[in-house]
């Protein structure tokens, strides 16, 4: 168990400080984007030696130290272990990741990776296709320590070859500047202060399920006809000038710039926005509801014997609540892991109240998880969705 002593100074210092990993990204400590991206490697490597681990993530989704150009808890999982972790911020989209290995999957090569993170929907299809390993149970005993919400997902309910690595909660995002009475419904996100000036996100099940929730459409029981009226609404309100895009993470890019001053966007950016630019942005569950899924750890089919094992002690180690508990500092999205809200109590008591991590059941209740589509549904639907930002 880790606990605030073991944490490293720059793990504490950071913490005190409160730098997040945007500030980096955007030039603090003397570091460009372009150079820290290059520290962190594009690209999986080649197959793991016996002591390495290769994990290919999202951007702005775990610890990072701008002093010593290192992930904190990383450095404590190699000094723990002794296995060397190769971490590359290689995720934008999910179908874009996922074009870059399924010929390499398909052939059963290496990717490149020992771990990868796949959003829920994207999660089912890696194991429909029987392109990820089961763990070995007795190598990731912190698995029992997963939240009684995310045990039992219909694409893999006994969580054998998946562990949730943060969840995710959308719903609207805003300039409190031009925005002071806030964001709660549609009809607030298209006032007459925000045109041309909305930006929504590319993934699908959150932009269109935020719309959906809004219609009054449930989410589990979602027909092709419901989703392709919400499609519409989206499309008529980028051709009326509404909508200026529809965009990945760089979303937060046109917040600070002013360019966007509101947006369906993730809660885990707009704390971090709101954090670093004095309140200048909020976030809020739509009144209607907001969506919540999960980015998730796997093990590719394609990981070696020795890949998978160590893939699997990190894993492991990252269920440990101490350092979930430091990761969720970090990254403020809603951390999957039991009794990391105590363990946040001793590093940064003000963040263990925090909705964004920890959400109350009164919070969570007000979140739907989009269904699972079939392989049909998942490509027509997709493809409506695609040709409504005219692509």
């Amino acid at each position: 168990m880790v606990t605030e002593n073991s944490l490293s100074p720059e793990a504490r210092s950071i913490l005190g400080a409160r730098i997040s990993r945007r500030a980096v990204l955007a030039g603090a400590g003397g570091l460009g984007a372009a150079g820290l991206l290059a520290a962190c490697g594009s690209g999986g490597d080649s197959a793991s030696s016996e002591n390495s681990v290769r994990w290919g993530n999202w951007p702005l989704y775990l610890d990072f130290d701008s002093d010593s150009k290192t992930y904190p808890t990383l450095v404590k999982f190699t000094e723990q272990t002794g296995i060397e972790a190769k971490y590359f911020e290689d995720y934008n989209d999910n179908d874009e990741f996922f074009g870059k290995v399924q010929a390499q999957l398909k052939l059963g090569e290496d990717i490149g990776y020992d771990v990868v993170t796949p959003t829920d929907w994207m999660a089912a299809r890696w194991l429909r296709l029987g392109y990820t390993q089961k763990f070995d149970v007795a190598n990731v005993p912190n698995k029992v320590n997963i939240l009684d919400s995310l045990a039992s997902p219909s694409y893999d309910p006994k969580r054998e070859s998946s562990l949730t690595w943060q969840g995710i909660m959308a719903g609207f995002g805003w300039n409190v500047e031009k925005n002071p009475k806030g964001i709660r419904t549609l009809d607030d996100l298209f006032a007459p202060q925000n045109k041309g000036k909305i930006v929504v996100l590319t993934e699908m099940r959150d932009t269109i399920g935020v719309i959906l929730l809004a219609q009054g459409v449930d989410l589990a029981t979602v027909t092709e006809a419901q989703f392709m009226n919400a499609v519409d609404f989206m499309a008529k309100k980028i051709a009326d000038g509404w909508i200026r895009g529809v965009k990945g993470n760089e979303y937060a890019e046109d917040l600070t710039s002013g360019d966007a001053t509101a947006v369906i966007g993730w809660s885990g950016d707009m704390f971090i926005l709101a954090s670093e630019n004095k309140g200048k942005f909020d976030f809020a569950i739509p009144e209607s509801g907001g969506t919540i899924s999960g980015d998730n750890l796997m093990i590719p089919s394609t990981a070696s014997a020795t890949g998978k094992a160590n893939a699997e002690k990190m894993i492991n180690y990252y269920y440990d609540p101490a350092v979930a508990a430091e990761v969720a500092a970090y990254v403020n999205y809603v951390c999957p892991v039991k009794g990391a809200q105590a363990e946040m109590e001793k590093i940064a008591p003000e963040l263990a109240t925090s909705e964004y991590i920890f959400p109350t059941e009164k919070t969570a209740s007000r979140l739907h998880v989009f269904r699972s589509l079939t392989p049909t549904e998942e490509t027509t639907w997709a493809e409506a969705f695609q040709k409504a930002q005219g692509n």
